[in-house]
């Protein structure tokens, strides 16, 4: 993907989750990782601690190098947790390419998600 192309792309998923969730400012990679951890987990409540935040954004990145056969579900725990396990070791990138294979794969998670919601 072009850098331009995923500009545009991401600025879109960042929209998508701004207007869900009627706040003002454009969310950063953290808060959609956050948001797609709490999408796999299936719970929402009104409060999470700073760990359960941490988790979920642990849930949400493997959840979407999953896609790229990083990680594999192995199931859930007796709390309901999705659980993933390393299949696959990462390749060594900088800080600036981590950011971009999560940004490709949180466009592709949200391009699936509006299809399946028949979103346009």
């Amino acid at each position: 993907m072009e850098d331009w192309q995923l500009d545009f792309e991401w600025l879109h998923v960042q929209h998508l989750v701004k207007d869900a969730m009627r706040k003002d400012a454009l969310p950063d990679l953290n808060l959609v990782l956050m948001l797609i951890g709490l999408q796999e987990l299936g719970r929402w409540k009104t409060k999470f601690t700073k760990e359960e935040k941490q988790d979920l954004m642990h849930l949400g990145v493997c959840r979407l190098l999953s896609e790229d056969g990083f990680f594999e579900f192995e199931g859930r725990d007796a709390d309901g947790w999705p659980h993933y396990r390393q299949v696959l070791e990462m390749p060594r990138q900088s800080t600036h390419e981590q950011e971009r294979m999560l940004k490709i794969n949180a466009i592709r998670y949200f391009k699936a998600w509006e299809a399946e919601h028949q979103i346009t």
